[in-house]
């Protein structure tokens, strides 16, 4: 007997379709759930606007497995009855998130902006700048999204060091970052939002770093103390690019939007073209293992 699968856009139906033993079902998130919901074994959710998780997932009497669009799962956690298992899109956004950090980057390091600026003011502003080669990289978060940043630095000849909460082989723990932190050039956050790494970048953090750092978050807002951050950046220590924010949206007149050495994009790291069906071609591979009685790869377990 097909596994119901509850998918809320084409897209998802197209993907799916090729799946063997998938019954796919279109749902609306703004309109009333077709029959086939009561049935439903596999949600890829959608949420409507002001639904919680656990709310919209109730929705489904017979879900065993919510499979997300998203490699972030925070918003998930312990919201889910008991026994229903999560996945998450792991694996899908990793090559556009590093193109950002790569871009900002090289912008930054190579001084684009101020060359632009030059332009517009017809003015021949030739100096040297920095350059990647030889930079000191730390990556903190040693998952796809971390390792997808190492295969793009190491050709720029960067100097990479992979950070993981736990230690293994080719990766420090993050109980080794005060010796790390003051020998980075930048620090590239690219974790997970968790009890764990929420906070995480905080005042002694950002003091351990050293004078003309770059801190690049492509994580969550979060995991950076946005008060911490704005003391550093003030006095002009340390510098920062940010694809995330705490709070986010940030608000007009928020001290970031302003402050010098800052350089802000509103969360779009991930959102390349083709960025659906990349994310759909990993959840089509998760329901695949789930449908032939096998554990997702990207299973979400305990806390997140």
């Amino acid at each position: 007997m097909a596994v119901t699968v509850l998918v809320p856009d084409e897209e998802g139906v197209t993907a799916l379709s090729a799946v063997e033993g998938v019954r796919v079902v279109r749902y609306d998130r703004d309109a009333p759930l077709p029959p086939e919901a009561e049935e439903a074994e596999v949600v890829v959710p959608k949420l409507p606007a002001g639904t919680a998780p656990g709310e919209f997932v109730r929705r489904f009497p017979g879900v065993k497995l919510v499979q997300l669009l998203s490699a972030g799962a925070e918003e998930w956690a312990g919201t889910l009855p008991e026994g229903v298992l999560l996945s998450t899109c792991r694996g899908a956004h990793g090559g556009s998130t590093a193109e950002w950090v790569m871009a900002v980057l090289l912008s930054e390091i190579r001084e684009l902006p101020a060359f632009a600026e030059a332009a517009r003011r017809s003015q021949w502003d030739r100096r040297d700048t920095g350059t990647v080669q030889g930079m000191r990289v730390l990556v903190v978060g040693a998952g796809d999204l971390g390792n997808s940043l190492r295969r793009r630095l190491e050709p720029f000849d960067a100097r990479v060091t992979m950070v993981g909460m736990t230690s293994r082989d080719g990766v420090h723990g993050v109980g080794e970052l005060p010796d790390l932190l003051p020998e980075a050039d930048v620090v590239a956050l690219m974790v997970p939002l968790t009890s764990r790494t929420r906070g995480m970048v905080d005042a002694g953090f950002l003091a351990a770093m050293p004078a003309g750092a770059m801190l690049v978050n492509a994580s969550r807002g979060p995991v950076v103390d946005t008060g911490a951050l704005l003391a550093e950046v003030r006095t002009g220590r340390l510098r920062a690019a940010l694809d995330v924010t705490d709070p986010e949206p940030l608000p007009p007149g928020h001290p970031l939007w302003t402050v010098p050495g800052v350089v802000i994009t509103p969360h779009v790291a991930g959102a390349a073209h083709g960025v659906r069906r990349r994310s759909y071609a990993v959840v089509a591979a998760e329901i695949e293992r789930y449908v032939n009685g096998e554990l997702p790869d990207n299973l979400v377990h305990g806390e997140y």
